[in-house]
């Protein structure tokens, strides 16, 4: 009998579709950043418009130039003790093959490092909308360099880098949920315990300036939504991604019904903010979870985050921290809820064999993402904190009194964002020929 021939497994080699599907995805995540300054710079007062679309769109110059220089080598570089990466031909990205191939993947390095810059870029843009009004836009830039490098990076690594804790643990976060959310959530947390209450909170009116361009905004978040999710599996041959792809959009639908069912019981209305923040929470929540439950436990993880993240929004004012656009409220408890609920809903046929309570997998997942989420979040926490408060003690984190109330956009950028008194404006047009009607029908009656 001759002798059993064993067939190496064949090499992967670059696959055109999976490198343009990923491209396209890169390209979907980095508009996620602009959305989100939509999102938050609706929700602000007018004075304070410009301001919340600087704050995101100033860390697009910033994370991507760390990124470059050694961001990408801290979170998917060699492994040092779980905690954090580090490859020097990968500083400056100068030693890298235009072919070379990702990590048994598909897809060149290069696309793979783009797609994760992606992430890197909105990840401290989510923390801008807790400290709307009131911080300094240079210490914010600061504040952004700072905990990309001692925060993002090395955390990113652990949830997603070849051995970093959490990946080796087996927590499953298939596109974010703690690296991205609960990351952000408890950075932002952080800071406004360091920073304080904006002038007048609780007592002056802090309502949204322009919920159609809050829509607009959720409306490109949950678009680009498609790429953070679906792109995460950096390919679809196995149609994992195209399950994450359907379990995106059926969570965030169903969130927006459960917050607005919340909202309608709890406040008798059902309104615009609610079903933007909504669809909002649904997607959080779903981003590390899509890839491990089917569509129905999709609904479920949808539906239970959009509840308890309308419930969550209102914890500020019962405890007195002034997070100004709910990003602790959403971000912090969405990716809590999506990461925990794997625990239960994980149905071992999408993304690994891993089955939840729910599928007759016990807790044993359960208990590693509780180490997730709680590592991530506490680590978090402390270290933005620290770094809020120093910046404090140094630069300042604040503006003034006088700039705060006069309007931050003045003060920091020079500029408004509506200039209703320009020559020939629609304050113009609308009241002249309205005051020359009144004063024809003057003369009439005289």
């Amino acid at each position: 009998m001759a002798p059993a021939i064993t067939l190496a497994a064949e090499a992967p080699t670059l696959s055109a579709a999976n490198t343009g599907f990923m491209l396209i995805c890169s390209a979907l995540v980095m508009l996620m950043t602009p959305g989100l300054a939509f999102f938050y710079g609706g929700m602000v007062r007018v004075k304070s418009t410009l301001n919340m679309l600087m704050m995101s769109f100033i860390s697009l110059g910033i994370v991507t130039i760390l990124w470059v220089l050694y961001g990408f080598s801290m979170a998917f570089g060699t492994d040092s003790g779980g905690v954090v990466g580090w490859n020097s031909d990968w500083v400056g990205l100068s030693d890298i093959g235009l072919t070379e191939l990702w990590d048994g993947y598909t897809i060149p390095v290069f696309v793979f490092l783009v797609f994760q810059l992606m992430f890197a870029v909105l990840t401290p843009a989510l923390v801008s909308g807790a400290l709307a009004d009131r911080v300094k836009f240079t210490a914010w830039g600061l504040f952004v360099a700072l905990w990309a490098t001692v925060v993002y990076f090395p955390v990113a690594h652990w949830v997603w880098g070849s051995g970093g804790w959490a990946f080796e643990l087996g927590v499953i976060d298939f596109a974010g949920g703690t690296a991205v959310h609960i990351n952000a959530g408890a950075a932002a947390l952080g800071v406004i315990l360091v920073i304080g209450k904006r002038i007048g909170f609780k007592k002056d009116p802090m309502r949204p300036h322009s919920l159609p361009l809050v829509m607009l905004g959720a409306a490109l978040l949950w678009f680009g939504w498609f790429g953070f999710n679906a792109g995460s599996w950096l390919g679809n041959d196995d149609g994992v991604g195209a399950l994450m792809f359907v379990n995106t959009q059926v969570a965030a639908a169903a969130a927006v019904l459960g917050w607005l069912a919340y909202e309608k019981i709890r406040h008798g209305a059902f309104t615009t903010l609610g079903a933007a923040s909504g669809a909002v929470a649904g997607l959080v929540a779903i981003t590390p979870a899509g890839g491990a439950v089917t569509p129905l436990g999709a609904i479920a993880v949808g539906a239970v985050s959009g509840v308890l993240c309308a419930m969550a929004v209102g914890l500020k004012y019962r405890f007195g921290y002034d997070d100004s656009l709910d990003v602790v409220g959403v971000h912090l408890v969405g990716g809590i809820m999506g990461s925990l609920l794997v625990g239960f809903f994980a149905s071992g046929k999408g993304q690994s064999d891993v089955e939840g309570l729910f599928y007759g997998g016990g807790l044993d997942q359960f208990w590693k993402q509780c180490a997730g989420v709680f590592g991530v979040l506490a680590y978090s926490l402390v270290v933005s904190a620290i770094l809020a408060l120093l910046l404090d003690k140094t630069i300042g984190m604040r503006v003034s009194d006088d700039d705060e109330v006069a309007g931050i956009d003045r003060a920091e950028h020079a500029e408004t964002a509506y200039d209703f008194s320009g020559a020939g404006g629609g304050a113009a047009r609308s009241t002249a020929p309205a005051t020359a009607a009144r004063a024809e029908s003057k003369k009439v009656d005289a």
